[in-house]
């Protein structure tokens, strides 16, 4: 009997000996980033723009923190305002659950609705300006992005989009690997040696 869950067992997997927050930040594209930074930061590791627009699919589940994008609600130029690219009755919705001076412990459904099901609903929140961070929202400003956006509003939840989650998780798993003398193979994968 192994004593180790399987994922300990594993003997080709290199890790880093060093694991920082901060290096995990610097190599993701920020929530506010527009659809110009995202194509860049997304290229700069061999990912394309259907790579940048299947990945963000993954918003489909979960929260995110209201702070994330208080300033789309209540200040996005400085002057008081919100974001116009916002559908207003969304910016309604979320200032109910999100106040102007927000802590770290309040968090809103990334895909209201559907927040709990793996499906493309996502895409259809985005055509319909209800995606809370601006990378949600910048997916239209771009006509390769946006096409992938309205073709699930077209045509829900057909195999493709779980088929091209697959293939852009599998080539963001070919990003940077650790060959040779690099890293450590780990004895249990959640510590260094």
């Amino acid at each position: 009997m192994i004593n180790a869950p399987y994922w300990d067992v594993h003997t080709d997997q290199r890790d880093g000996r060093v694991s920082l927050a901060t290096e995990a930040l610097s190599n993701s594209p920020a929530h506010f980033a527009n659809i110009t930074l995202l194509k860049q930061s997304f290229a700069s590791k061999g990912l394309s723009a259907k790579d940048l627009v299947v990945l963000s699919g993954k918003h489909t589940i979960g929260f995110g923190h209201c702070f994330g994008f208080l300033n789309r609600l209540y200040n996005f130029t400085d002057k008081g305002d919100n974001d116009p690219s916002m559908d207003p009755k969304y910016i309604a919705q979320l200032k109910k659950k999100c106040k102007p001076k927000q802590d770290l412990t309040t968090f809103v459904e990334m895909d209201p609705g559907s927040f709990r099901t793996f499906d493309d609903h996502y895409y259809t929140n985005i055509a319909k300006r209800r995606g809370f961070f601006q990378s949600d929202a910048a997916l239209l400003d771009d006509h390769q992005t946006r096409a992938y956006v309205n073709s699930h509003v077209k045509k829900p939840y057909v195999l493709s989009f779980g088929q091209d989650l697959a293939a852009s998780m599998v080539k963001i798993g070919a990003i940077e690997v650790l060959t040779g003398k690099a890293g450590e193979i780990r004895k249990q994968c959640g510590f260094v040696n």
